[in-house]
């Protein structure tokens, strides 16, 4: 679809074991700055490494710009493709849609009404992003696969992304981190409005096109809620998601790094944005999130505050599990008064 871009890959690097889960960008655009309305937090498990990993990238685009995204390794190097996509899918998927704006100019000019004006086209704006958010998660699937000395052939991160530009926002969600809106509803207060749709093996449509590729949907008998895809004839590897980078074993099979992309416009009653890992949302309803954000002391603090409510719930409801990392990113879109 289009034309794909594939830049060297310079800033793709191993990363350290002591390098940071969550990284907060800032550009310095526009004479005032931009206000900080994000924040993030993550916090390790009882699994290993945390192998999560986030970016909220303020001034991403534009001024009142902002690229956020919540990335869920697994597998052996998971933490490493995690942090890997982390710190290059934002400049990829910029580079993409600026190229792609430059390539279709000619055709911006069609859409001029017969008084020469133009006529306002987020439905042209949000094209361009679509198509280029496939042709950015695209190119990083296939550096990923390119870089020696990782083996992902069962390691691999989903990825959760938002990008707002202005009032419009592009959602791009690939496997079963989670995007939700808190929306304000004058007779009930907050209200949650999922975004996203947990793109997991047992997702009919998902699970369909994996067993049109030959791989098996099937749950083990100790977790019969969870399905999981296998090999066509072995028992592995048994992945719990039916879309990711990396799982270079089960491209063949099904799993794609192809991203469910939509639209939202903002409106005055669409408040912010919570981007988690399956480790939140394995514990926390979607309105118990959006309530703990909107009770939170200050946009920084309410990141942290959803994260420790969720190992807490885990510890809570799963006495005898290992707690799941949780990473959580908070996006504001109003202004507190």
């Amino acid at each position: 679809m289009g034309i794909c871009i594939s830049s060297a890959s310079s800033e793709i690097h191993q990363a350290d074991d002591g390098l940071e889960n969550v990284m907060h960008v800032q550009e310095d655009i526009g004479s005032h700055g931009a206000e900080k309305l994000g924040s993030l937090y993550s916090k390790e498990g009882s699994k290993g490494v945390n192998q999560d990993a986030a970016v909220v990238h303020q001034g991403y685009g534009m001024e009142h710009g902002a690229f956020c995204g919540v990335f869920d390794g697994h597998g052996k190097n998971g933490h490493i493709v995690s942090r890997t996509v982390r710190n290059r899918l934002p400049s990829l998927l910029l580079n993409q849609k600026n190229a792609l704006e430059k390539i279709k100019t000619v055709r911006d000019h069609s859409n001029e009404k017969a008084d020469g004006v133009l006529a306002p086209l987020p439905s042209e704006s949000f094209h361009k992003w679509k198509e280029a958010c496939i042709c950015a998660f695209k190119v990083m699937d296939k550096e990923i696969k390119l870089q020696e000395g990782l083996d992902c052939s069962c390691s691999g991160t989903t990825a959760v992304v938002v990008v707002r530009q202005g009032e419009d926002l592009i959602i791009a969600n690939l496997g079963d981190s989670r995007a939700v809106m808190g929306r304000t509803n004058d007779q009930k207060g907050i209200l949650p409005v999922q975004l996203t749709t947990d793109l997991k093996p047992g997702v009919p449509s998902e699970a369909r096109r994996i067993r049109q590729c030959n791989g098996r949907v099937l749950a083990l008998k100790e977790e019969p809620h969870v399905h999981r895809v296998w090999l066509p004839h072995e028992d592995s590897p048994g992945l719990a998601m039916s879309r990711a980078f990396g799982d270079f074993l089960l491209k063949n099979h099904g799993i794609i790094a192809l991203p469910d992309i939509s639209y939202h416009r903002v409106t005055p009653k669409d408040q912010f944005i919570v981007l988690a890992s399956d480790g939140v949302w394995d514990v926390l309803s979607n309105k118990e999130v959006v309530s703990i954000v909107s009770a939170a002391d200050s946009e920084q603090a309410a990141a942290k505050a959803v994260v420790e409510a969720a190992t807490a719930a885990w510890k809570r409801k799963f006495t005898s599990s290992k707690i799941d990392d949780c990473t959580v990113v908070c996006l504001f879109l109003q202004t507190r008064k």
